[in-house]
């Protein structure tokens, strides 16, 4: 069954809820309430939280259209009660964004939503407090003063109920300024996702399942699965754990940095040796292409992991006149083995690898002349 459109004015609201705001919030469900309405009117709205989604139902009505939406929580908040307040018997409006609700406004749904998220995230964090565990009473306690921080309690049938902080790290590290010409619109973030069991009266604490996360594009320039958390030691806080953790993150940040301009001046030194190179990644330097032309005439391709220069770039030759059966250029096994000094300067890097490959030539033209469908 097709999905029917939302009224004009409803849809302006939800395309620009879904393509102005910094979070990636996701748009899923659109139905109608009515069988036979000719349009949609509501939603499930996936709202970024705490390093994952929640879910809430978005509720217009396409026969009045006018009208502020409805907004309907999980089951397991059923406490959170955030748009109306008791006043002397009476129930009122308490958020601005709807009391100023306007259907002509695009940008209305997205001032709504992101009020409901704030207002979301200190009802998680109310309930983290009142919980009987003096050792989350205490850790959130010392974090609530971190700008970004967020809590969720979590519910689960076949274990224990936790709370899960996402904490971010390295604020005060412009990290969208690692790359030169930044091609991010979002501001990159890197987080301590902390999972703590809610310990029970006479328990000792156990440690908190510790994992770290970035946004995606981040991870272009900085392996975070590599990085190495340092050892929980019995006893401990966050308020201790952290600072270690972020100088040893700073550290990792700012070599990747360097890497970055490393490749770059490898890539760089490639054209007095082999000539321009023929393709290139001038963002973010990871892989280059130069053409070798001559009687037999191949490319080399380079591959540059963040580990350079302490990792030597991955060489392929890949022959231009030489094709297997499915029409593929022939290419070599990946090179690793030519002589390499992360301490050299990049001509000389160059210079050893332009030396290596002249070496392997004749060796390469004879794997190509086998493997040819064309002998």
């Amino acid at each position: 069954m097709s999905v029917k459109a939302p009224p004009p004015l409803i849809y302006s609201q939800i395309k620009y809820l879904s393509t102005k705001s910094p979070l990636p919030f996701k748009i899923e469900q659109l139905r109608s309430g009515d069988k036979i309405g000719k349009h949609s009117d509501r939603f499930t709205l996936q709202i970024p939280f705490c390093l994952d989604y929640i879910k809430w139902d978005v509720i217009y009505n396409a026969q009045y259209p006018l009208v502020a939406p409805d907004f309907i929580f999980s089951p397991e908040d059923e406490d959170f009660h955030p748009l109306l307040f008791g006043d002397k018997g009476r129930t009122r409006f308490e958020m601005g964004s709807l009391c100023n609700w306007n259907i002509k406004d695009p940008s209305r749904l997205l001032l709504v939503v992101n009020e409901l998220r704030k207002k979301y995230l200190d009802y998680q964090k109310k309930r983290v407090a009142e919980l009987d565990d003096d050792r989350l009473k205490f850790e959130i306690s010392t974090l609530l003063s971190r700008e970004g921080l967020e809590v969720l309690l979590l519910f689960a049938s076949d274990r224990p109920q936790e709370v899960k902080f996402a904490i971010p790290l390295l604020e005060n590290i412009p990290l969208n300024k690692i790359v030169q010409c930044c091609p991010w619109k979002q501001e990159q973030k890197i987080y301590l996702q902390a999972i703590f069991p809610i310990t029970q009266k006479y328990s000792a604490p156990s440690a908190p399942r510790l994992n770290l996360v970035c946004t995606s594009e981040l991870k272009i320039v900085f392996s975070i699965d590599d990085v190495k958390l340092p050892i929980w030691i019995n006893g401990m806080c966050m308020a201790e754990y952290l600072p270690n953790l972020e100088n040893s993150l700073e550290a990792q940040i700012l070599a990747a940095g360097a890497s970055i301009g490393a490749r770059r001046r490898f890539i760089e030194a490639l054209a007095p040796v082999f000539g321009r190179p023929v393709e290139a990644d001038s963002v973010y330097c990871r892989r280059a292409t130069v053409l070798v032309a001559g009687t037999f005439s191949f490319l080399v391709h380079f591959a540059l992991t963040p580990q350079f220069p302490k990792q030597q770039p991955i060489l392929t030759m890949q022959s231009s006149c030489h094709f297997t059966s499915q029409g593929t250029p022939i290419s070599s096994p990946s090179l690793r083995t030519y002589p390499w000094s992360p301490r050299w300067e990049p001509s000389i890097m160059v210079e050893r690898i332009f030396e290596y490959i002249g070496e392997e030539l004749l060796t390469f033209k004879k794997y190509c002349n086998e493997n040819s469908s064309q002998r």
